[in-house]
Formats: C-alpha cells, sequence, structure tokens
C-alpha cells in the first residue's frame, strides 16, 4: 500500500489519480480530517500532521512506499516514523533548486534539508525536482475575474512549467519501482514560458484578449508584503529570478523518459482548467 501526503493538494491529489489504476492496492491518503476530505471512494483516508511526525504512526501502519512533501519542521523525525513502521521506499517532492546549494536561500534550504533527511533515514528513496508548476497560475484568478488585464512580477523570466498532472505520473510510476531507489529525477514541461506567454495561452483558451503587465521588482515586492509572504520567502525569490541565480527555463527529457510520452503543454492545461478562469 502507498501512503500519499498532501492527498488533497495538486499533486498529491494527482498522485492519487495515477496510483488508482496501476497498484494493485488502493492509494491510503493522509488529511488533516478524515471526515471533510474530498477524495476517491476507494481511497482510505486516514488523519495526521505532517507537523507531529507520531501522528503518522496509524496511516504508516502496513504501508510499503510513502509520497511525502518537504519543507517541515522535523523532517527528520518523520522518515524516523517512515523507518520504523518499515516502509520500503519514500518519495520526497523536491524542486529544481535544490541543487543549488544555497542555505541563505529559505527555499533552497528548505529543499536541501528535506533531501538530506530522506538520504540519512536509511529508508530506500527517489527525490523528484520539478520546475515551477502550471497550477501556479490560478494566483491570477482574481484578476481575471476583474477584467482583462494580468499583471505579474518577474516579466522576462521564463519558466519550463510542468502540469502538476506529470509529477504525479511521475511519482506514481517511481513508487512502484525499485530501479529507482536513489535517483534524484528533474522534472520539467515541454517549453520554457515567460509570464506573457502564458497570459496570450490563456487568452486563447478562453476566447478574451488579455494583455499582460509587467510588475517592477519594487511594486513586486510590495505586493507580496501586501499578500503575507514571509520575507524570507520573497527574498527567495529575488534571489532566485531577479538577481538570477536559478535557471529554470530548461526543458529536461525525464518526463518523455520515464512515462513514454512528452510533458503536457500549457495549453492542455489551461483547456482543463479553463472553467476556473471564467
Amino acid at each position: 500500500m502507498i501512503l500519499v501526503t498532501g492527498a488533497t493538494g495538486h499533486v498529491g491529489g494527482e498522485v492519487l489519480a495515477h496510483l488508482l489504476p496501476a497498484a494493485d492496492t488502493p492509494p491510503r491518503a493522509l488529511v488533516r480530517d478524515p471526515a471533510k476530505a474530498a477524495l476517491p471512494p476507494t481511497v482510505e483516508a486516514v488523519g495526521g500532521d505532517l507537523n507531529r511526525p507520531r501522528s503518522l504512526r496509524p496511516a504508516l501502519d502496513g504501508v510499503d512506499g510513502v509520497f511525502l512533501l518537504p519543507g517541515y519542521p522535523d523532517m527528520p523525525g518523520l522518515l524516523a516514523e517512515i523507518r520504523r513502521a518499515g516502509v520500503g521506499h519514500v518519495v520526497l517532492l523536491s524542486s529544481i533548486a535544490a541543487p543549488d546549494g544555497d542555505l541563505d536561500n529559505a527555499i533552497s534550504a528548505m529543499m536541501i534539508r528535506s533531501e538530506e533527511a530522506v538520504r540519512a533515514s536509511g529508508v530506500p528513496w527517489t527525490i523528484l525536482r520539478p520546475s515551477g508548476f502550471m497550477s501556479n497560475t490560478f494566483q491570477w484568478t482574481e484578476q481575471l475575474a476583474a477584467g482583462d488585464t494580468v499583471r505579474a512580477a518577474f516579466p522576462g523570466v521564463a519558466v519550463a512549467m510542468i502540469d502538476p498532472a506529470d509529477i504525479g505520473a511521475v511519482a506514481a510510476r517511481v513508487l512502484l519501482d525499485e530501479a529507482h531507489h536513489g535517483l534524484a529525477h528533474a522534472l520539467s514541461g515541454p517549453e520554457p514560458l515567460l509570464p506573457a506567454d502564458r497570459v496570450r495561452v490563456l487568452g486563447e483558451v478562453l476566447g478574451r484578449k488579455l494583455r499582460f503587465e509587467g510588475q517592477s521588482d519594487e511594486e513586486a515586492r510590495s505586493e507580496m508584503v501586501e499578500q503575507g509572504v514571509p520575507a524570507p520567502y520573497i527574498g527567495a525569490f529575488f534571489r532566485y529570478y531577479a538577481d538570477g541565480t536559478l535557471d529554470d527555463s530548461q526543458v529536461r527529457p525525464t518526463v518523455r523518459e520515464l512515462l513514454g510520452r512528452e510533458p503536457r503543454t500549457f495549453e492542455q492545461w489551461a483547456r482543463q482548467h479553463a472553467s476556473t478562469f471564467r
């Protein structure tokens, strides 16, 4: 049995969806409140909190593999509980930023330390390092509800965005194959896209004449502060995209190699989720 953490999120939900037809036993979902979780009927929902490692014990009972989210305060404690339960494989969702080794960057440090905890756990592991998610585009829903102009930060930064459905498909694939033990897979979408490219595609999908306006760094920083983004994360984003410490535009062949097909395009993602933006 596979335990999926973050099971109601963009990626975790896709992991569940791809495991259901592939695994011999239906996966189990870790959720905060099983009574409120909207999950497929064959998926068992078990309560637990990744901020409290010992709370995972009921969810880990009888589990062979775990899909694990990163960045929790006690990642070594979570991995200790996973090892204690006799789990045979953990797949960690990390980030393309992890290999930069920059512990002064809050986001990189979170991913680096999560990866270190997995490697030191004694549990066979696989690490997934995706580029930026296409689902980050949901942050524009309020702007698109209010009008036809989208304003966004870092207008000159291209990202080879990946559909969370592809991350889920890869995760399901490697969770069920011990040949991936000890490997870290970098994942991307099929092409680098500027924010203006995404706005153009959204406009075509929605049948609207959308317009893109890039924010200055000062405007972007002020908006992040107003939105309550923690200061260390604001600093991390600016190091990546204003200072250029991260190149997230590289297209990688991993999805094609692991799944035998091309990664999904942003247009495919946009068409699937068009109703959200209408």
